[in-house]
C-alpha cells in the first residue's frame, strides 16, 4: 500500500472499511485532545436526495490553537480551515485523502513557525491507516 499525491492532493490506502477507520480517526483525534467539529455521511445525504454515492465520509476537525493564528496571519486559510480528511471507498479499497499540508503553507503563505501544526496531519493519517 503506497500513498499517492495528486494535485495537492495525499491519498493513503487504510486496511480497514471505511465506517473502521472513521471510527478510528475520531478515537485518535479524541485521545490527541484535538476538535471534531463535524462527521458529514455524503453517502447519505445523496441518498437522502435520491442519488447514488460510494461510501463517502468528510471528517472535519483542528485545533483551534492552531489553527487560529494561521487565520490571523491569512484570514483566506479559513476556506481550508478546519482541516478534513475524506474517507471512502473506491473498487473495495478505503483512500484516506486530504490537502497536503504543502500545498495550504504555499496557498496561504503560511509563515514556517505556523506551518508546523499543519504538517501533524501526515503524522495522524500515517498512524490511521497503520496496520
Amino acid at each position: 500500500m503506497v500513498a499517492r499525491h495528486e494535485r495537492d492532493v495525499v491519498t493513503k490506502p487504510s486496511p480497514r472499511s471505511v465506517a473502521d477507520t472513521v471510527s478510528r480517526l475520531i478515537e485518535m483525534l479524541d485521545a490527541r485532545g484535538i476538535k471534531l467539529f463535524a462527521v458529514i455521511d455524503q453517502r447519505a445525504e445523496a441518498h437522502d436526495a435520491g442519488l447514488l454515492l460510494r461510501e463517502t465520509m468528510l471528517v472535519i476537525f483542528g485545533d483551534p490553537a492552531v489553527g487560529t493564528p494561521v487565520m490571523v496571519d491569512s484570514p483566506l486559510a479559513a476556506l481550508d480551515l478546519p482541516l478534513k480528511v475524506l474517507i471512502w471507498a473506491d473498487d473495495g479499497v478505503t483512500n484516506v485523502s486530504y490537502t497536503a499540508p504543502s500545498a495550504l503553507i504555499a496557498r496561504y503563505h503560511v509563515d514556517a513557525d505556523l506551518a508546523e501544526g499543519l504538517a501533524g496531519i501526515d503524522t495522524i493519517t500515517d498512524a490511521l491507516v497503520a496496520p
